[in-house]
């Protein structure tokens, strides 16, 4: 018998394999984070710069330790909630593997800027708890700021690395956006919250278009913040 207490959307199986597909994917995106600005503080050309991306790092693991603790209270195992995601996003990494710094930046800035707005979209599509963790979980940790000044810096002092870092940023949305599909074709719960449930407005396939043109949007947005042509 389901606890009063409960979301009415929770007391639905379905619905509670789809949430925890939703956190998991979140928290094997935010575990790679951590790891990768971790490995991008390698790289940093100063002692400034590399403590600014050590402290974000810890900020992300931040992230990733909340999601985590909301799959345990739901009496998930964290890590078979994660397993289904590490192939794909593993191979997204592989395959966009930033040869320089200012490649890491524009990565991290672009890349999981456009991760965070799918996660925004779907985030409206599930219980108000929920929502509010995923909201907090994608929350800035400075590095937007960090990154836009850092790049927009580098391109002024050698225009033509505005060119090789376009050409980057159009790959990455690409890959990401392809992510992204797959990652939501592969996992029936995921699709399924956005199909909607009995207290849930769904999606279909207009409003999907929608949104992937929203997130296409935001990412010329970004880019053109960074001083780089979309």
């Amino acid at each position: 018998m389901a606890d009063d207490d409960t979301p009415l959307a929770l007391q639905d199986p379905n619905y509670r394999v789809g949430i925890v597909d939703l956190l998991g994917a979140l928290a094997y995106g935010e575990l790679t984070a951590f790891e990768r600005l971790a490995e991008d503080a390698k790289m940093a050309p100063t002692l400034t710069d590399k403590a600014a991306l050590a402290a974000m790092a810890s900020a992300e693991y931040g992230h990733f330790a909340a999601l985590r603790d909301r799959l345990v209270a739901l009496a998930a195992d964290p890590a078979e909630a994660m397993a289904p995601f590490v192939a794909t996003f593993d191979r997204f990494h592989e395959h966009t593997a930033p040869s320089d710094w200012l490649e890491g930046l524009v990565k991290a800035y672009v890349g999981d800027g456009l991760a965070a707005d799918f996660y925004r979209e779907v985030a409206a599509y599930v219980d108000a708890d929920t929502r509010e963790l995923i909201l907090h979980t994608l929350s800035d940790t400075g590095y937007s700021e960090f990154a836009v000044e850092r790049v927009r810096s580098a391109i002024a002092e050698d225009p033509v690395v505005g060119g090789r870092l376009a050409l980057w940023g159009r790959r990455l949305v690409g890959e990401a956006l392809s992510q992204a599909q797959v990652v939501v074709a592969e996992r029936d719960g995921l699709s399924a919250l956005l199909a909607g449930g009995v207290d849930r407005p769904g999606m279909d396939l207009a409003a999907i278009g929608r949104m992937f043109a929203r997130l296409t949007e935001n990412h010329a947005e970004r880019m053109a913040k960074l001083g780089l042509a979309a």
